[in-house]
C-alpha cells in the first residue's frame, strides 16, 4: 500500500508546486498566440505542440494547473469548513438544532447535484470562484454527516467526560478534545473528494462555466480542442492526461489514508 502512496504523494507535491509557481517550469507566455504556428505537433520548439491559436501547450498546461486544481481544492476547502461547523452544531446544540440541520442537508441532497451547481453559477456568474462555491454546496452534506457522527462518537469518550468533570465548558471541550480527534476522518474524506471535485471543476470549464478565456484551464483546453481531433490529437491528449494524473494521485493518497484510519479503529 505504501508503495502506491509515495508516488502519489510525490505527484501531488509536484502539482502543488506547479500550481503555485508555474514560472519555475516555463517562461513562455501561455496566452501568446502565433497564427503561423497553429496546431504544430510536439517538437523541440514546442514540447507538447501548439493549439488552434498557435499557443504553446506545455506553457498552457503548466499555467493551467493553478486554475484547474484551485476549483476542486476551493470546493473541498469550503465544504470542509462549512460541513464541520454544521456537523458540530448538529451534534452539540440539542435535538431541535440537529433535526433542523439534518433536514436542511436532506433538502440539499434531494436536489440533483449538477442542477444545484448550475443554479449557483447562474446566480453568481461563470468563473472559478462560483464553480467552487457550487461544488462546495453539493459536497457539504457529506462532510457535515461525517463530522456529526465523529462528534457524537467522541463525546462519550473517557477523556471528554474527564474534561467536563474538571469544569471545562462545552466550547472548550469541543475545541480542545473533540474537534481535533474528529478531523481525521473528515480530512480523509476531503482527500478522497478532491479527485471528484477536480473532475467536476474541469467538466464545468468544459461547458464554459469555469475560468473564462483566455485563462488556461485544463477542462477549457479540452473543450477548445474537440473541433480539431480529426487533424490534431495533442491539444486534447495532454490536458486530458494532466487531469487523469492529478485525479489518480489524489485517489491513491486518499485511499491509503482511508485504509490507515480504518485500521486504526480496529
Amino acid at each position: 500500500m505504501a508503495k502506491g502512496f509515495w508516488p502519489g504523494a510525490v505527484v501531488l507535491t509536484l502539482l502543488a508546486v506547479l500550481a503555485l509557481f508555474p514560472s519555475l517550469f516555463t517562461g513562455t507566455d501561455p496566452d501568446a498566440a502565433d497564427l503561423n504556428a497553429t496546431l504544430q505537433p510536439p517538437s523541440g520548439a514546442h514540447w507538447l505542440g501548439t493549439d488552434q491559436n498557435g499557443r504553446d501547450l506545455y506553457a498552457r498546461i503548466v499555467h493551467g494547473a493553478g486554475p484547474s486544481l484551485l476549483i476542486g481544492a476551493g470546493a473541498v476547502g469550503l465544504a470542509l469548513v462549512a460541513g464541520v461547523l454544521v456537523g458540530v452544531a448538529a451534534a452539540q446544540l440539542g435535538r431541535t438544532v440537529d433535526q433542523v440541520l439534518s433536514r436542511s442537508l436532506d433538502v440539499i441532497l434531494s436536489v440533483p447535484g449538477l442542477l444545484l451547481v448550475f443554479l449557483v453559477v447562474a446566480v453568481l456568474g461563470p468563473g472559478g470562484g462560483p464553480a467552487s462555491v457550487g461544488l462546495a454546496v453539493v459536497s457539504l452534506p457529506g462532510f457535515a454527516r461525517v463530522a456529526r457522527a465523529e462528534v457524537i462518537r467522541l463525546r462519550g469518550a473517557h477523556y471528554v467526560e474527564a474534561a467536563h468533570g474538571f469544569g471545562w465548558s462545552r466550547a472548550q471541550v469541543v475545541l480542545r478534545h473533540i474537534l481535533p480527534n474528529a478531523l481525521g476522518p473528515v480530512m480523509v474524506l476531503a482527500t478522497v473528494t478532491l479527485g471528484a471535485m477536480i473532475v467536476a471543476g474541469s467538466s464545468l470549464s468544459f461547458v464554459g462555466l469555469g475560468p473564462q478565456p483566455p485563462t488556461a484551464e485544463w477542462g477549457a483546453m479540452l473543450a477548445d480542442s474537440q473541433e480539431f481531433l480529426a487533424v490534431a490529437w495533442w491539444p486534447a491528449a495532454f490536458p486530458g492526461a494532466a487531469i487523469t494524473i492529478a485525479v489518480l494521485a489524489v485517489t491513491v493518497v486518499g485511499g491509503h489514508l482511508q485504509r490507515r484510519i480504518e485500521r486504526g479503529r480496529t
